[in-house]
């Protein structure tokens, strides 16, 4: 027979939010070890939680992308969500990212440093455009702005990957002698980036191929050799 765990106690001021959280943690913690099985079966259901908190997302908004929203509409438990993401925002994050990883699989290789660049920037844009992906990333990055543990994570998970995807670009392109070996790397991915996410973000004027363009080529204009004679 099973013994039950006590729930943490947690103060009246900390909401309603925070007592589901521990009710769902001790709920966790009283589960049965035992042999790990069902592998497969885990790796279906972490895969819902992201399809469904990332619906939720678009649709919805962060605020609304609840664990429990998420774990009605992935047909899971909160206590399975709980396993692997503590907060809404870290499974938002981790939501987002699997949406974006499908544009920005890996660095590729085109021979040249607008090309490379227009490889990685053009699906994202494509991809980011589509939905209302600009008011995600708003929320989290609002969030970021409130909660440095948050924020920690965001540069980690989320910002860090995408930078070392074109530093690596950059590296090629300083090895092939296309800009000089002291470009200001990071400066330089501000300056790509910062008018994508500008239009993500703002939504003035379309986020597509040719303002991609554009952006790729002026950028290049400040930073290759001009030629001399």
């Amino acid at each position: 027979m099973q013994t039950s765990q006590p729930t943490a106690a947690v103060p009246p001021e900390a909401g309603v939010e925070a007592q589901a959280k521990a009710e769902v943690e001790a709920e966790v913690k009283a589960e049965p070890e035992g042999p790990r099985r069902g592998r497969p079966r885990s790796e279906k259901a972490r895969l819902a939680i992201l399809q469904a908190a990332a619906e939720l997302l678009l649709d919805r908004g962060l605020s609304a992308a609840s664990m429990d929203a998420v774990a009605e509409q992935a047909g899971v438990s909160k206590a399975t969500i709980y396993r692997w993401w503590p907060t809404k925002e870290s499974l938002a994050l981790d939501a987002l990212y699997a949406r974006w990883a499908v544009a920005d699989p890996a660095v590729r290789e085109t021979g040249s440093l607008r090309g490379d660049l227009l490889a990685q920037l053009r699906p994202w844009a494509l991809l980011a455009s589509s939905r209302p992906y600009g008011r995600v990333v708003g929320a989290l990055i609002t969030e970021a702005q409130t909660d440095p543990r948050f924020a920690a994570e965001y540069q980690e998970r989320f910002v860090q990957p995408r930078r070392e995807n074109a530093r690596a670009i950059f590296r090629r392109a300083v090895e092939r002698g296309e800009i000089p070996a002291d470009t200001k790397v990071e400066a330089t991915i501000d300056a790509l980036y910062g008018p994508l996410y500008h239009r993500l973000l703002h939504g003035h004027a379309p986020l597509d191929d040719e303002f991609v363009g554009d952006v790729v080529d002026i950028v290049l204009a400040g930073i290759k050799p001009r030629s001399t004679g």
